[in-house]
């Protein structure tokens, strides 16, 4: 099943014949964490408030203590000035490495360098710089192109292939906004008949979400559809349109728990659901490689499928396989 996708790092494995604190050895790779010497991985996320990076950083917490080793956890609240002084100050506690997930491509580019300069390798989470603005060990995301495609080609197909939509954009520059951009659009080309009457940026927030879906609504009264680029901004375009009686077409990608429950009660209509739990767990396994110098064979890019879930697949899939065994609780 695909939620349950685990990708193996070379021949770097848990086994029981080594201590829980090691990896089997493959040989090169990095400095190993030398004895006596904390055995520390920053980690610093956009925010702690979309259900993404809580389950992110649940997989995080998860993984480091099965594998004994301690996470400075900090949060930057969407600023990207913030993350990147938050980065600087976990450098200097002698992090052995950094699981970074960046507000935007600023607080990337400029977290990536330090951690460059500081000889800190950084796996990359949902976003990372633009080309040539650092070097990651590994970058980890839900393939986005590839997500927004198939659900932007679903959504079109489902209103008949013809009619207004409108698409609400997440944080731009975001790696996440332009790659879900970036796939609708290549379905937009294949769909002439669709045509996109608004766009507003709604920085992945569902209240932001709602009042722009108000002003679009009352501009284009006959609006069929809302490509969210997020769960969050589908519900809250959802949400807008059914405050003032009228009913649209809402799509969105993250799987969250609670668009789980929109799905299943009719209120949204599908999301692409990704594994950030996985995903965070990942990172440390990584992280944890890089560390005792076992990293060699970690892929540059390690790009992980979603799930279409709309009506007819929703009763088939757990909310747990995607967000954690405590998804229940993040709503």
């Amino acid at each position: 099943m695909t939620s349950h996708k685990i990708i193996r790092l070379g021949c770097a494995v848990l086994t029981a014949a080594v201590t829980a604190f090691s990896l089997a050895a493959c040989g090169g790779g990095s400095a190993p964490v030398a004895a006596g010497q904390k055995k520390v991985i920053g980690v610093s996320v956009a925010d702690q408030k979309s259900l993404f990076y809580v389950a992110e950083v649940a997989g995080i917490k998860d993984e480091a203590k099965k594998l004994g080793y301690e996470v400075n956890i900090t949060s930057a609240n969407n600023d990207s000035s913030a993350q990147v002084k938050q980065v600087n100050d976990l450098l200097t506690k002698e992090i052995g490495a950094l699981i970074f997930t960046s507000q935007d491509s600023t607080a990337a580019a400029a977290g990536v360098r330090a951690a460059n300069k500081a000889n800190v390798p950084v796996v990359a989470v949902d976003q990372r710089p633009e080309s040539g603005q650092g070097d990651l060990a590994t970058y980890i995301a839900t393939d986005s192109v590839k997500a927004a495609y198939e659900l932007c080609t679903w959504m079109f197909e489902q209103i008949g292939g013809k009619g207004d939509i409108a698409i609400l954009h997440g944080v731009l520059g975001s790696t996440a906004e332009i790659q879900r951009t970036e796939g609708c659009q290549k379905a937009l080309k294949e769909t002439p008949d669709i045509k996109v009457v608004a766009e507003e940026t709604a920085n992945w927030d569902e209240t932001e979400a709602y009042k722009a879906t108000q002003n679009i609504l009352t501009a284009n009264p006959n609006l069929k559809a809302v490509f969210g680029e997020s769960d969050a901004m589908s519900l809250g375009a959802s949400k807008a349109a059914k405050a003032s009686g009228k009913t649209i077409f809402s799509v969105g990608i993250d799987g969250f728990p609670t668009m789980f429950d929109g799905v299943a009660s009719g209120l949204t209509q599908a999301t692409m659901a990704q594994q950030p739990y996985m995903m965070g767990q990942l990172a440390v396994r990584n992280a944890v490689a890089l560390m005792e110098g076992k990293g060699q064979d970690i892929p540059k890019e390690q790009y992980q499928d979603t799930v279409l879930i709309n009506k007819d697949t929703v009763t088939k899939h757990k909310v747990e396989d995607f967000y954690g065994p405590d998804a229940q609780s993040f709503k």
